[in-house]
């Protein structure tokens, strides 16, 4: 794993992004930064990060993704590598709440954002970017939001904790062929909210209940609705009220 340590950028996933169109770039390589002052979450969502106080990573993998019928493979060990280096911190009450967000019970303590692109010669390459809330204790306006500083009422050393998850990342990618099976079943079983009935509202606005099963090797999440029958939604056509 090759480091690259910034003070303040307006992106992580846009520096690593542009340095792996110039040059050839190690696989594995890591650009983390102390400010970053245009972060991005899911759909173009700003994520706001008080200045040396959180991990803010991307990392770049290649030679994993080969069909992007699968891409959401990435989503699966991204998110549990995570979870698993998260748990020896002993985080309580991790969870994924899908696709991409870190739950501690029911705040949201990171963020994930994947970015692939398809090469000239049908390669797939993926620019990872988590932003982590480690050491921040206030979050103005954001009640959802917390911390592992706030959570275990700790310092955290947020080096240690990138080499944890970059470590966890890179071992469920080189086994991934012979325990993909298991990996997918861990990452159901990490689900924010699974077999619990939960409220949604659909890209209509109308609310319904329903309960998580699990994701569609596509990515979709599966829910069972009150009629028995079981619908997949993408992203933008489900939203979790909680």
């Amino acid at each position: 794993m090759k480091l690259i340590k910034l003070d303040a950028i307006d992106s992580t996933n846009d520096f690593l992004k542009g340095l792996s169109n110039k040059q050839e770039v190690q696989n594995f390589t890591v650009v983390t930064a102390e400010t970053q002052l245009k972060g991005k979450g899911q759909m173009g969502s700003k994520w706001d990060s008080e200045s040396g106080k959180n991990l803010i990573m991307s990392a770049l993998v290649k030679g994993f993704l080969f069909d992007h019928e699968a891409v959401f493979n990435l989503n699966v060990v991204v998110s549990l590598a995570v979870i698993r280096a998260l748990k020896k911190y002993n985080i309580p009450e991790l969870s994924i709440k899908w696709p991409n967000d870190i739950m501690s019970a029911n705040k949201k303590i990171g963020g994930i954002l994947i970015e692939n692109s398809i090469k000239g010669d049908g390669t797939i390459t993926s620019i990872v970017g988590l932003g982590l809330n480690v050491n921040q204790l206030n979050f103005h306006n954001l009640p959802r939001a917390s911390s592992l500083a706030l959570i275990c009422n700790a310092n955290f050393d947020k080096e240690e904790i990138l080499f944890a998850i970059v470590s966890e990342l890179e071992a469920m990618i080189i086994d991934y062929d012979a325990k993909s099976s298991f990996l997918w079943t861990e990452y159901s079983n990490e689900l924010f909210k699974t077999g619990i009935p939960t409220a949604f509202s659909d890209e209509n606005e109308i609310n319904f209940m329903g309960i998580i099963k699990g994701v569609s090797a596509v990515g979709k999440l599966q829910i069972l609705l009150e009629d028995d029958s079981i619908c997949e939604y993408n992203l933008k056509e489900v939203q979790m009220l909680y």
